[in-house]
């Protein structure tokens, strides 16, 4: 291999060996941070002192998880994968299971902007999303829903509804095209 392209090929081994020397410093500031969790050049953290993730969790560039002041905060459970751009937002709670993973650029809100005033956020009831759960690329799960364990949400899927353990759901809004056997 040429040397170029060992330089080329480098940069993302790189990044997550320089975002495992920050680790220390952020498991002071959130509310937990299990061992092993790696966060990779995030785009925002904010209200980091109500965020708990669990152990062995991957959380890749430009990934904004934000739990609003006031909010009872978002819980991410162990060996969780967010990808690029994952944006996680809560005013009301936001728990995502063990095991589960959420492909690149995918939306999870408990927060909704006001009717009248569009500046003005509110809640939108808790969000839960069970353990081994996979979101597709873009997906967007919305304020008080349910996805069961074992949920597959197909790209681009808008959650508006809970789904059950097992389904797969897609479409706009997500609609149930598979059960488990």
């Amino acid at each position: 291999m040429s040397l170029a392209r060992q330089v080329l090929s480098a940069p993302p081994a790189l990044r997550w060996h320089r975002a495992r020397l920050r680790m220390p410093l952020l498991r002071r500031a959130f509310g937990a941070l299990g061992s092993g969790t790696v966060i990779v050049r995030p785009h925002a953290l904010r209200g980091v002192d109500r965020i708990r993730v669990g152990r062995d969790c991957a959380i890749f560039e430009d990934a904004w998880l934000q739990a609003e002041d006031g909010s009872p905060g978002i819980d991410i459970g162990d060996r969780v994968y967010l990808g690029l751009g994952v944006h996680v937002h809560s005013i009301d709670a936001v728990r995502i299971g063990s095991g589960c993973v959420l492909a690149d650029g995918v939306l999870v809100t408990s927060a909704d902007h006001d009717r009248q005033d569009r500046h003005a956020v509110h809640g939108s009831g808790p969000v839960v999303i069970g353990d081994d759960v996979f979101l597709g690329q873009r997906a967007v799960v919305l304020g008080g829903v349910s996805v069961g364990d074992g949920a597959t949400v197909g790209a681009h899927a808008v959650v508006t509804r809970d789904v059950p353990a097992g389904a797969t759901v897609v479409g706009v809004p997500a609609r149930v095209v598979g059960s488990p056997a």
